[in-house]
């Protein structure tokens, strides 16, 4: 299935969120069903700053009144003050980035391994969510995990892979002014002693078929991201065919 643009019409009908949400969810099914034993794929969407917290904190009783007197002859220490912190020098308001992703996991350890990170039109703006998005990819690469970017945002023009790959000093490896949406796979090795980053880059076209991307486990073991077949899905899903 071609790719489409998802915000212009006739795609545009149905919401992109709709069919990221969607497609993260076909692709963590498929990377399932190819990750070995031990690895699971699971993914989260998170949008406009919204936060998985919980509200539900539980009431603390009032404490006890201080003892006072003897209790058998003994007599009862007073009970420590319960403390009460000082006013804060001050608040700061902070704008959570927007999550697209997949996590793959060693289930023992919990240990990060791999991550397809979806871009959104709010990564891609100018300021402390974009810059927070290429710190997360760029924290998780030097964490030793693999981490593969899909850009299909035809709304705005900034190329978070041109921005990595400066960062990484691979200046060779920029794509075109020209070129807005791409997937690309970023795997650290270490050779000889050094930090590398092997990177492999397909840039996208609307009507095009999408790529299907590496990403590696553990050692050598490389499952497939398979873009093209799980971006069909849920576009089926959501009775969007052109």
């Amino acid at each position: 299935m071609p790719l489409l643009d998802h915000f212009r019409k006739p795609a545009s009908r149905v919401p992109w969120r709709s069919i990221h949400s969607g497609w993260i969810s076909e692709l963590a099914t498929r990377l399932n069903a190819t990750l070995p034993p031990g690895y699971i794929a699971l993914d989260t969407m998170s949008l406009g700053g919204g936060l998985e917290i919980d509200i539900g904190i539980e009431e603390e009783d009032e404490p006890p009144p201080p003892a006072t007197g003897t209790s058998g002859g003994t007599a009862v220490a007073a009970a420590r003050a319960v403390y009460v912190p000082p006013a804060a020098t001050g608040t700061a308001q902070y704008e959570f980035p927007d999550t697209m992703e997949i996590r793959v996991t060693n289930e023992e350890t919990g240990r990060l391994v791999g991550a397809v990170e979806f871009v959104s039109p709010g990564n891609k703006d100018r300021g402390a969510k974009r810059d927070m998005f290429l710190a997360k990819c760029l924290d998780n690469i030097a964490g030793g995990a693999c981490v593969v970017v899909v850009d299909v945002i035809t709304e705005r023009r900034a190329n978070l892979h041109n921005e990595l790959v400066t960062t990484l000093g691979a200046d060779n490896l920029v794509l075109p002014e020209e070129v807005a949406l791409y997937a690309a796979t970023y795997r650290p090795i270490i050779r000889k002693r050094k930090m590398n980053v092997d990177v492999w880059v397909n840039p996208l076209q609307i009507g095009a078929a999408l790529p299907t991307m590496p990403l590696r486990v553990v050692a050598g073991l490389f499952v497939p991201v398979e873009l093209e077949e799980t971006y069909a899905a849920a576009c089926r899903g959501r009775k969007l065919q052109v």
